[in-house]
């Protein structure tokens, strides 16, 4: 029995090298990439003793820190239960990914922060992994954030660029001379008598 194994002229050019090895004589292929190339973006910087801050997510601030070898999460403003979920969901994926030691996540020194242990690695570099998963992290939380922020402008914009159902022209709502439940004339004055009555 014939196998066919197919390959894109974009994976052919991406990566020089292409193996294909069978494991076992059931037909099981796997395909071997010698350095794949994996890119992504994420909004971050680097601080002066080489941690690395992401500041993508709108609720919390990731930080890596590289020497401890920790990853940390504070609240971007206040401390609430959706920033607390947001670093719930953070640890509970790096968990699940095997980033993350299982027995390290706890709160950390700074107020209503997370922090949890990078795990160390023989074949991949432990930080690389980490960014990536940060960001595949980032990217499941996305649509909530943008579908926040999408829901905030149509507010605005609802306001500010109020539909003709919802507006009137200028002039079109008579003006009268007293409005609200405040008379301006005929009020009694305690200041005609003398002293304060009130």
């Amino acid at each position: 029995m014939a196998i066919k194994v197919k390959i894109s002229q974009q994976e052919a050019e991406e990566s020089n090298k292409i193996k294909v090895k069978i494991q076992e004589p059931d037909l099981k292929v796997k395909i071997i990439h010698e350095n794949p190339k994996i890119t992504f973006e994420l909004n971050a910087r680097k601080a002066l003793n080489g941690d690395i801050m992401i500041f993508d997510h709108t609720d919390i601030d990731i930080v890596i820190l590289t020497e401890k070898k920790k990853v940390v999460a504070f609240a971007k403003d206040i401390m609430s239960d959706l920033v607390y979920g947001a670093e719930n969901r953070l640890f509970e994926f790096l968990k699940q990914k095997g980033i993350v030691a299982y027995d390290s996540i706890q709160g950390g020194n700074v107020y209503g922060s997370l922090e949890g242990k990078i795990l160390e690695s023989v074949d991949y570099d432990s930080l690389k992994m980490t960014l990536l998963n940060v960001s595949k992290w980032i990217d499941t939380e996305r649509p909530y954030f943008e579908s926040m922020k999408a829901h905030d402008q149509m507010m605005d914009d609802k306001l500010m660029i109020p539909s003709a159902e919802d507006s009137t022209e200028f002039g079109e709502v008579p003006h009268e001379e007293e409005k609200g439940s405040i008379r301006q004339h005929g009020l009694f004055s305690p200041y005609l008598y003398g002293r304060y009555t009130y």
